[in-house]
Parts: structure tokens; C-alpha cells; sequence
């Protein structure tokens, strides 16, 4: 299955399709699971990972909202998405920089979802702004 396909199926969408925006919210799904598992691996792991567990759970939730929003092509918000695509960048950036910090797998893998969906949020966020110009 593929999200890219249904947001491109959505009878509003018609010739509107936009492959940046479909990448960045099938990254931005990814990367809420896979922050959220990260977050979840913190836990058991030893040491102060108090700051790690945040941001990982507020990178998950901010992604989640993200693919949310940008997947809905109804009456669709352009300045809402580049507002939700602008946030799941901080976002995951500064998840990514705080993972990067740790030498745990699962904190590696995170750190890099996080800079893959950062990349592919700012690529669409770029597009969005063209198409507004």
C-alpha cells in the first residue's frame, strides 16, 4: 500500500498532485513510529535519557500531525500545511541532533529518520512556497 497513491486518488487532487508533499508525509508517518519506538527504548535504557524520551515523543506527536494534515486534500489549507511542514522540521531536527548524542542503535536510526523526514518536509515546504509565489 502506498500513501502516495491514495493521497493521488483523492477526487480533489486531480492533476494537483504533489510528489514532494506525498514523500514528506509518508516520512513524516515513518518517523512518528519510529520516534515513538525510540522514545519507548529510552526507557529501558540506563542513565538520564529524560531529555531524549521528550523530544522523541514531541517529534512523534508534531509528525503525526504533519502527515495528518498535509494527507487531506479537501478544501485543502496550503498555509496550515507549510505551517505543519515548518514545525515537523524543527521538530526533527532537534530530535535528530539529541539522538545523535547517544550512541544507542535505536537512537542512531532515529537520528536518522529524523534528518530524512526534516529533508523531505523542507523540499515540499519549498514547493508549497513556489506554488504561492
Amino acid at each position: 500500500m502506498s500513501i502516495q497513491k491514495m493521497i493521488s486518488e483523492h477526487p480533489a487532487v486531480g492533476d494537483d498532485y504533489n510528489d514532494s508533499l506525498g514523500l514528506a508525509v509518508k516520512h513524516a508517518l515513518y518517523c512518528a513510529a519510529i520516534c515513538n519506538s525510540c522514545a519507548d527504548a529510552c526507557v529501558a535504557e540506563e542513565g538520564d535519557m529524560a531529555r531524549c524520551i521528550r523530544l522523541c515523543s514531541d517529534c512523534s506527536d508534531i509528525c503525526t500531525a504533519t502527515y495528518r494534515v498535509a494527507s487531506r486534500r479537501t478544501d485543502e489549507n496550503r498555509a496550515i500545511i507549510r505551517d505543519m511542514l515548518a514545525l515537523c522540521i524543527k521538530a526533527c531536527e532537534t530530535c535528530a541532533e539529541q539522538c545523535e548524542s547517544h550512541d544507542d542503535a535505536h537512537c542512531r536510526r532515529c537520528a536518522e529518520m529524523c534528518r530524512e523526514c526534516a529533508r523531505d518536509c523542507k523540499a515540499a515546504l519549498d514547493d508549497l512556497r513556489k506554488e504561492a509565489a
